[in-house]
């Protein structure tokens, strides 16, 4: 194992692999699991939590949305602290904190007790997230890399599957603690493989002026406090939206405040001498095109994920479990292909440019064929999502390792911030724009007898005869094929720009903007290292 201080130089480069790094990866990759769970877990608990706990309806969208506003508000932050004081420093303590969390919310008497523990689990989980991908990056070398981030990427497909069918397994057979409870073994196996496999570093580097005692740079409080606002404002707003509405006060207001707060700490960071994030990756066309393509994949994933549930529910009349077993073969696909393999083999014959526009317009092409085909049967939405589960087993993990491979290796951290926030923005967009087509055209197409009814239950519910019952639910079949193909033509057309930007940059060779954080020379920049 090499030398912590080697490495706290070159935290990204060794001259051999590591000898441990596979069962390293099945170790992360399932505390990687673990937190993608706990986004979508919770949500076939509702009916016990009503009961045991006594919550409302609003303690309810509580409990589901602390975890994810907290974990997306740090994710940045917990990167940040990644690289400052120990990618593996931050990995334990993020199991650490998610499994004390995790106990808390088994235990908790109370809504505000479980609200409280699913805040901390959302700490400890922007940690998981942040360093998990950086560990990746750091133990792997240039050729085995793609293959290993495909591996770690299918994680979050396997766990959006996954949730719902553990979620109502669990429940079936135990009281609804249980869906937290299990999280203590597997994050204290976790955590003791952690201690004793992965290999420490971080990006400190020599001392500067006005440097900590440690040798880092100064923390970045200002940066920090405003990308929470930020990203929780926006966030808080994309939740909100589909009940509360999209032009009530509260979305409005948390919207406002997060797109502020998001505009000033991209100033704040473009001033500060030592920012969280340097703006100045932003003149990257490489890490412009891979930031672009993976904010609508997510886009499109996020989208999708939201309609498909309410298609095979609402149109094709499926019951929650039911649901979640027909939208498995998504994520199926998209673990078979890259579990195998057979991204990585493709990587080099097509270019990064290449993986991103194919694996982007086959999840367009899957998401036009639900659209067109699904719309009275679970067979051509089988094709979808089969189509749609190769295009992000080839999108998703490229534009990922893409971005990390543009931003310092000191940074490693960071750039997993980035990724994460990436994710997290895209997939809310896809929410409220695909939502918000789903409801206009649906609100157009509503026969007069139910007309200004905001959902399919309430425009059912002033029906009489069963023909008008069919045009409404005929409504609403057209106005969810309406949005996915919205965001499969969205989708198109990020692929396109993404490959052409990153085509542009491959041409150009190097990227010859300095790197952020290098005093200038001769030396080429390692921004832009493939």
């Amino acid at each position: 194992m090499p030398a912590v201080a080697s490495e706290a130089t070159t935290p990204l480069q060794s001259t051999g692999r590591h000898a441990a790094r596979w069962l390293i990866l099945a170790v992360i990759c399932v505390a990687q699991l673990t937190v993608i769970l706990d986004n979508t877990v919770l949500n076939v608990a509702i009916p016990s939590l009503t009961e045991n706990l006594g919550a409302t309806t609003a303690d309810v969208q509580w409990m589901i949305n602390a975890y994810s506003l907290v974990q997306s508000g740090l994710l940045l932050t917990a990167g940040n602290s990644a690289d400052r004081y120990g990618r593996k420093k931050m990995l334990a303590v993020g199991l650490v904190l998610f499994g004390l969390a995790s106990l808390g919310a088994a235990l908790a008497q109370s809504p505000g007790q479980l609200i409280a523990a699913r805040a901390g689990m959302g700490v400890g989980g922007a940690l998981l997230v942040t360093t998990t991908l950086a560990v990746v990056m750091q133990i792997f070398d240039d050729a085995e890399r793609p293959r290993a981030i495909g591996i770690w990427s299918s994680v979050n497909s396997l766990g959006f599957a996954a949730g719902p069918l553990i979620g109502g397994s669990l429940l079936d057979h135990f009281w609804w603690g249980s869906l937290f409870l299990v999280n203590l073994p597997v994050a204290v196996i976790a955590l003791a493989a952690v201690v004793v496999l992965v290999p420490e570093s971080s990006g400190r580097g020599s001392a500067r002026p006005g440097a900590d005692p440690a040798g880092a740079t100064p923390v970045d409080l200002p940066g920090a406090l405003l990308s929470m606002i930020g990203m929780v404002g926006v966030v808080f707003a994309i939740i909100s939206g589909p009940q509360a509405g999209w032009l009530s006060g509260r979305v409005l207001i948390s919207a406002a405040i997060g797109i502020v707060g998001l505009a000033v700490f991209a100033l704040w960071e473009l001033h500060v001498p030592h920012p969280m994030l340097d703006m100045r990756f932003f003149r990257n066309r490489r890490f412009i095109g891979a930031v672009s393509g993976g904010i609508l994949v997510a886009f499109g994933m996020g989208g999708s994920m939201f309609l498909l549930t309410q298609h095979l529910q609402l149109v094709l009349g499926y019951g929650p479990l039911d649901a979640g077993l027909r939208m498995a073969p998504l994520a199926v696909t998209v673990i078979l292909i890259n579990f195998t393999g057979l991204s990585a083999r493709l990587a080099p014959r097509l270019g990064t440019p290449g993986m991103i526009v194919s694996g982007m317009s086959l999840l367009a092409a899957g998401l036009a064929a639900i659209a067109l085909l699904g719309d009275r049967s679970y067979g051509g939405m089988l094709t979808g999502l089969i189509v749609m589960g190769v295009g992000v087993a080839l999108a998703m993990p490229t534009m990922a390792n893409a971005i990390m491979s543009a931003i310092p290796p000191a940074q490693a951290g960071v750039g997993a911030g980035v990724n994460g926030t990436l994710m997290e923005f895209g997939q809310g967009l896809g929410v409220a724009v695909l939502g918000a087509v789903l409801n206009s055209r649906f609100a157009a197409l509503l026969p007069l007898v139910a007309a200004g009814a905001g959902s399919l239950p309430a425009a059912l519910a002033r029906t009489r005869t069963d023909g008008e019952r069919a045009a409404v639910h005929d409504a609403f079949a057209t106005g969810i094929g309406t949005s996915q193909l919205v965001g499969a033509a969205a989708v198109l057309v990020g692929g396109l720009l993404a490959a052409v930007l990153l085509r542009r940059a491959e041409r150009a060779g190097r990227d010859q903007q300095p790197v952020p954080g290098t005093p200038p020379g001769p030396e080429p920049a390692t921004a832009t290292a493939e």
